[in-house]
């Protein structure tokens, strides 16, 4: 247990993927300007990743790279494994969005184009990847991918309460628009950096 918490709080604070990792920029800079829309689209990256990480990692594991009981594999074709998820994630977000239009339409016109850009999210593919890359078994995979889509959730929140800020004060010519959104995306990212010492911290005295 003490290793799923330490996972899951990671990916929040201290390897977020949005502030630490810098992946999933486009929706993290294009729909932070509303709060409604931050949260509609960080809950919908977040289901459709641990739903990704759900159907992927056993793909990975049984289908695409499947081992011997002696740790040797059978086959591998791991070198499907990008288009493969590339294509298991476009699916989930393709009924995500069905479900979006037909139920929750005011959500699924705020989001607009980024909705079908998750299939592209690079956060999404990375988190499936990253999994994988780093050991994780199912459930250990299917907490950091529910860690990460929380981590990015606090960033949209955060960045989408920063930006209302920065949009009431008055900045030079030179920084208005993007200059400005971007500065303050570093100041954001900064200020998660002393998280790390104090999970280790935390979950040391709790070992």
């Amino acid at each position: 247990m003490v290793k799923l918490a330490v996972i899951f709080f990671t990916m929040i604070l201290v390897d977020n993927y949005v502030l630490a990792k810098f992946l999933g920029i486009c929706p993290f800079l294009g729909v932070s300007k509303k709060l409604d829309s931050a949260v509609g689209m960080s809950l919908a990256v977040t289901f459709v990743m641990v739903l990704a990480t759900a159907a992927t990692w056993p793909i990975q594991t049984f289908l695409l790279t499947p081992a011997n009981p002696d740790g040797s594999l059978k086959w591998d074709m791991g070198y499907l494994q990008t288009i493969v998820f590339i294509l298991i994630i476009a699916i989930l977000v393709q009924l995500l969005e069905n479900f979006l239009k037909k139920f929750i339409p005011a959500l699924y016109k705020s989001l607009g184009v980024y909705l079908p850009l998750i299939t592209t999210n690079c956060t999404i593919l990375g988190v499936t990847i990253l999994n994988l890359d780093n050991g994780y078994d199912f459930i250990e995979s299917i907490v950091c991918a529910a860690g990460a889509g929380i981590g990015f959730l606090v960033a949209m929140v955060l960045f989408s309460g920063v930006r209302r800020r920065v949009e009431q004060a008055v900045t030079p010519k030179c920084f208005e628009g993007l200059p400005i959104t971007l500065v303050a995306a570093a100041v954001t990212s900064l200020s998660f950096m002393g998280f790390g010492g104090i999970i280790d911290a935390i979950f040391n005295v709790a070992a």
